[in-house]
């Protein structure tokens, strides 16, 4: 694969982030850094209409599920904790799944 290319404030602010989370999810939240960063990578070189192996599209309906998964989890539990209910959750922000 070539090289990703960030800009020098998105590297800033990863860099920042990283000294900031050192306890608790500090992997978690690199590691959503490389898929996000990787899954955008490969969505731009793909065209249209391309075929992959299917092997590759079985890893890519795996992964969108498991993600989804987590982002739901992590979402109930930010409203249900921090926000004090659903009344609080902005609708507008919720992208999830099919």
């Amino acid at each position: 694969m070539s090289n990703i290319i960030i800009t020098e404030e998105q590297l800033k602010n990863l860099k920042e982030n990283l000294k900031e989370n050192k306890d608790g999810s500090y992997m978690a939240k690199q590691q959503m850094f490389t898929i996000a960063t990787l899954a955008y990578k490969m969505w731009e070189m793909m065209e249209d209409g391309e075929q992959l192996e299917d092997w590759m599209e079985s890893k890519i309906a795996q992964s969108e599920q498991s993600i989804v998964a987590v982002v739901k989890a992590f979402m109930y539990d930010e409203v249900e904790g921090k926000n004090g209910g659903m009344d609080k959750l902005d609708y507008g922000d919720l992208v999830i799944g099919n």
